[in-house]
């Protein structure tokens, strides 16, 4: 494995590793633009129905690559840019897609690699795993979405904290502020990370899709409940909803098909 960014299918999940373990899989110019790839692939392709993203190595992802902002020299301010491009629209690509993303934190998620991280659907994590903001530290303002979801999780004075004081979140704590959903043992970790993605695959994917579009809507009550009824009665309208309703009456476990 020698690319940046190896995509392998395991069934309908698709399994996306970022692969620069020799530097925490920071993200450079070539990472940021083949995760984006690799995502829009993954969003446009029918046949996956979740996306399971991880780490090579010991890392989730270490934030930008600090020693490629300094090798830009006089340009370091136009490389965020453009790294900022390609993170920015990974993160509106894995917010749109219907299909549920699962991140998959298997060692430290720092700077960009924690805004990345918290961009997930659902978000598993190792025991070794760790979260720190990082970006105050090296004198930035925080990016990759973080100042959207990180307030919206913890609030606002606890997000300006954990910005401001760059402290690292083990993953026991990380789980206590409801950033991660489960902490698994280091040995079992990438075997129940797998498990609740194909978990999520074989889900009814019409109704996730829709569950997880009216999740990120800011709307009034009512707007949001117009909502809930127009997504209801579209699921109403699947494949999926057919086979939940008979499998539940004939008393037997319910293959959905994604349609």
């Amino acid at each position: 494995m020698d690319k940046d960014l190896v995509s392998a299918r395991e069934g309908a999940v698709a399994v996306l590793t970022l692969n620069r373990p020799e530097v925490f899989n920071a993200l450079d110019l070539a990472l940021g633009e083949a995760l984006l790839d690799a995502l829009i692939e993954c969003d446009q392709d029918d046949r996956v129905r979740a996306v399971l993203l991880t780490g090579a190595g010991r890392a989730f992802c270490a934030g930008g690559d600090i020693r490629a902002m300094a090798a830009a020299g006089p340009k370091a301010a136009a490389f965020l840019e453009k790294l900022t491009v390609f993170l920015h629209a990974s993160v509106a690509t894995i917010a749109r897609m219907p299909k549920p993303v699962i991140m998959a934190v298997n060692g430290p998620a720092a700077g960009a690699g924690f805004s990345l991280a918290l961009a997930g659907d659902l978000l598993v994590a190792s025991e070794r795993a760790t979260f720190t903001v990082a970006y105050t530290k090296i004198g930035l303002a925080p990016d990759g979405s973080s100042t959207f979801f990180l307030p919206r999780i913890v609030g606002c004075k606890r997000a300006f904290d954990l910005m401001a004081s760059n402290r690292a979140l083990a993953a026991a704590e990380a789980y206590e502020l409801g950033l991660v959903s489960a902490v698994f043992a280091e040995s079992e970790f990438e075997a129940r990370a797998r498990e609740i993605s194909r978990h999520l695959a074989a889900g009814p994917t019409q109704a996730l899709a829709r569950t997880k579009r009216l999740l990120a809507l800011e709307a009034t009550l009512e707007t949001q409940m117009e909502s809930e009824r127009q997504a209801i009665s579209a699921c109403a309208r699947s494949e999926d909803f057919r086979e939940g309703i008979k499998g539940f009456l004939d008393k037997r476990a319910v293959v959905f098909a994604g349609r």
